[in-house]
């Protein structure tokens, strides 16, 4: 008889359903996967707001929870969202939930990280539209623009062509994008306790998804 896995729940807050599908994903495949020596349980609801999130939540003990967010653009409004989002995951912290938020940054979007599942996307782009190609190519498909590539059934089709081998080599893939930027010299901005790079292609998400992996000991 098979030994009972044990369950461990891991908290996010996410600014969009392509993440959280994402996400949902990758617990289904992870819990349907033998050599994972445990579950996981994904609590991942869409809000942008890391303080709304933290103040929805009722736990007991310290707690983890990241923060899946895009940088997006140099445009003034939204830097200022990025900076706010920073402001509220600080502030998160002051509620007294004993809740440590972390951010798993996307410079420039999300999209970067699902790419990266498939082939490298090393060049810096000058707007997120510019996705679009490489996610094309990576994929195998024709979407004409990125609305129709985040549409609900045309994302899922591109999460079953991924498999989990697939997540361990955009772990690797983001991991490297990092280390060039720091050989390149770029500076490791500082805000609020969080650290993130302006210079895109760049990402903090595979800190989570490593993390979520070792746990499973599937790396």
């Amino acid at each position: 008889m098979a030994k009972m896995k044990s369950t461990k729940k891991y908290y996010f807050s996410v600014e969009g359903e392509t993440e959280q599908w994402y996400l949902k994903w990758l617990q289904d495949r992870i819990n349907e996967t033998e050599e994972a020596k445990i579950k996981v349980s994904f609590d991942c609801p869409v809000q942008k707001n890391p303080l709304k999130r933290a103040k929805s939540m009722v736990i007991t003990g310290k707690t983890e929870v990241w923060h899946i967010s895009d940088y997006e653009s140099d445009d003034p409004i939204h830097v200022k969202q990025f900076m706010e989002t920073m402001d509220n995951m600080k502030a998160a912290k002051g509620l007294g939930k004993q809740i440590a938020y972390q951010f798993g940054y996307s410079n420039l979007t999300f999209d970067l990280w699902i790419i990266l599942h498939k082939t490298n996307c090393n060049g810096t782009i000058a707007h997120r539209k510019h996705y679009l190609t490489p996610l094309n190519r990576a994929f195998g498909e024709r979407f004409e623009n990125m609305d129709e590539y985040k549409h609900e059934a045309n994302f899922k089709r591109c999460l079953g062509k991924l498999q989990l081998s697939n997540v361990i080599e955009v772990v690797n893939r983001a991991k490297t994008i990092m280390q060039k930027n720091k050989d390149n010299g770029y500076k490791l901005q500082q805000y609020k306790g969080y650290k993130y790079y302006k210079e895109n292609p760049s990402l903090a998400i595979w800190e989570a998804i490593e993390n979520i992996l070792k746990d499973c000991e599937l790396i």
